[in-house]
């Protein structure tokens, strides 16, 4: 968005002189009469920076692709199971615990004074982390796989260097790891787990920080340079960067597609009548515990034909994704959603706040971050908010809790604020309208040129900060008769260090934060593109 050019004035009015202020991006910001016959503009507060009303993304999807639909033992059945099978429980925690220390000690003496890892491992290396493997296996024997149905096979390493895989539970690296020994992508948190970091080691793991686009960066060439040469094991991703339940195939990261190598996808189920073992909303201990206490637990791997990137690798690395992300959910028969670990974030902070229904707040990140360059930082921020405006059941808030929260008395202008957001007219607002009009006036071209013209206009003295009574009569331009109480309370707001100035640093962090509030500020900005 922030690439869009705006040719014509912003604001409706008779052919009479006006003002035009260009800024930087040859955009242009303009003043004049203000008058506009269009009553919907006349209801919107944000025509001053060219924004329109904002419509809410395609249909939701209603499936939650993260609920464990098991989390709890429950009926007769379950219950007598367990008690039958705690002891063998407890001869299985045994076989995972003498498994893990043998595939720990084999992968340790693999990894002794080996100082070269930028390069492929020594054949006697690998040879001796057949041990780990083997040991692998027992682990998923100890978890109940005694065995694993497989249809297909994969493909030979020089046709497919780079194999994907849907993500359901942690049992999804095990199995690959015993089948593949692959080179896989991970979090850089996973290097300091107990075991788990030094046998990813010895697999000579591409880290990766999601949240750092340095970080993306370096694993896509790693990526690359991996799977351009043949005496590396194969790379595997898990694209969806998540697990889910294996009910909906959400958002692909790019990464595996980029390189533009043909790629294996592979799916994995896990059937079940009685015990759901995907990861979603379980401890890994609650998981454990149900896997030990099963007779058998059921899982299948199904290699699917290899999918090659058209036009000699020049197919856009979205296009490919998609097409994979098609295959998958087709042999799956499954829906695809825009959900991604965003969502996942979000539904994690609404279960800290204690929300009753949690999934309310998943918003399908992965098309809101296409559409208006949201990050999930910036997401995560915006439920803060919003959650402090105290939703009911349903994940909605009412128009004075929303007043509440941004400080504003009940008049026109805030009453349009909320109109604004409030797309359904209902009086209501959720948490997805909220972040999607948020995210539509602050990805406005003109958001920033705005915040700046506001600050030097309310900024009368050229002193670089604004005094609570500058701050005031700036406000009062479009909301007249307000009280001592109530400047001071949205002075407050915007002076975040409580020294009682607000810094440029402070005005601007506050209306990337509530940047619904710059229509505060929309005489300032005006007159500001004056002369």
């Amino acid at each position: 968005m922030s690439d869009d050019s705006v040719s014509a004035p912003l604001l409706h009015h008779a052919p009479e002189p006006h003002v035009i202020l260009t800024v930087d991006d040859d955009q242009q910001l303009s003043n004049g009469d203000t008058h506009i016959s269009d009553v919907d503009d006349n209801n919107n507060p944000y025509v001053f920076l060219g924004a329109d009303w904002f419509d809410m993304p395609g249909s939701s999807s209603t499936v939650d692709p993260f609920r464990n639909n098991t989390p709890r033992v429950e009926g007769l059945y379950e219950w007598l199971k367990i008690v039958v099978c705690v002891p063998i429980a407890l001869v299985r925690l045994l076989l995972f615990g003498l498994s893990l220390c043998v595939g720990y000690v084999a992968t340790k003496a693999a990894l002794y004074r080996w100082k070269d890892r930028h390069n492929p491992m020594p054949k006697w290396r690998s040879r001796l982390m057949c041990v780990t493997r083997f040991a692998t296996r027992t682990i998923l024997f100890s978890f109940g796989y005694h065995w694993i149905r497989r249809k297909g096979k994969p493909a030979p390493r020089e046709i497919a260097p780079v194999v994907v895989s849907n993500h359901v539970s942690y049992i999804d690296p095990i199995f690959f790891f015993y089948e593949l020994f692959p080179t896989i992508v991970a979090s850089e948190s996973h290097d300091s787990m107990p075991f788990v970091g030094t046998i990813i080691r010895a697999m000579q793991v591409i880290y990766v920080n999601r949240f750092s686009p340095t970080s993306r960066k370096h694993a896509v060439d790693e990526i690359k340079r991996k799977a351009s040469c043949d005496q590396f094991p194969r790379v595997l991703l898990f694209p969806e960067g998540t697990t889910t339940n294996g009910r909906a195939i959400i958002s692909f990261q790019l990464g595996a597609f980029i390189p533009g190598y043909p790629i294996q996808p592979v799916i994995v189920r896990y059937p079940h009548v009685h015990f759901d073992q995907s990861w979603g909303n379980v401890s890994l201990a609650m998981l454990m515990f149900r896997m030990f206490t099963q007779f058998h637990n059921f899982m299948e791997v199904e290699y699917l034909p290899v999918i090659s990137p058209h036009e000699n690798r020049k197919e856009n690395a979205v296009r490919f994704a998609q097409r994979t992300g098609n295959a998958i959910a087709s042999a799956l028969n499954v829906v695809q959603t825009s959900h991604s670990y965003g969502d996942v974030l979000l539904l994690g902070k609404a279960l800290e706040a204690n929300q009753e229904n949690p999934s309310l707040y998943m918003v399908e990140m992965a098309a809101l971050e296409a559409e208006f360059h949201l990050s999930t930082l910036e997401a995560l921020d915006f439920l803060d908010v919003f959650l402090s405006m105290n939703p009911d059941s349903r994940g909605q808030v009412e128009i004075h809790d929303f007043l509440k929260v941004l400080r504003l008395k009940p008049c026109t202008l805030s009453e349009k604020i909320f109109g604004f957001i409030d797309v359904e007219k209902n009086g209501k607002i959720t948490f997805k309208q909220f972040l999607v009009g948020s995210a539509h006036i602050l990805k406005q071209p003109l958001f920033h040129q705005a915040c700046e013209s506001a600050f030097t206009s309310c900024d009368v003295d050229g002193k670089n900060y604004i005094l609570e009574q500058e701050f005031g009569n700036s406000l009062m331009l479009l909301i007249p008769g307000l009280s001592n109480n109530e400047i001071r309370g949205i002075f407050t707001l915007f002076d975040a260090d409580r020294d009682g100035k607000i810094s440029k640093d402070d005005f601007i962090a506050c209306l990337r934060r509530y940047p619904l509030l710059i229509a505060l500020f929309s005489p300032c900005v005006l007159q500001q593109s004056c002369p």
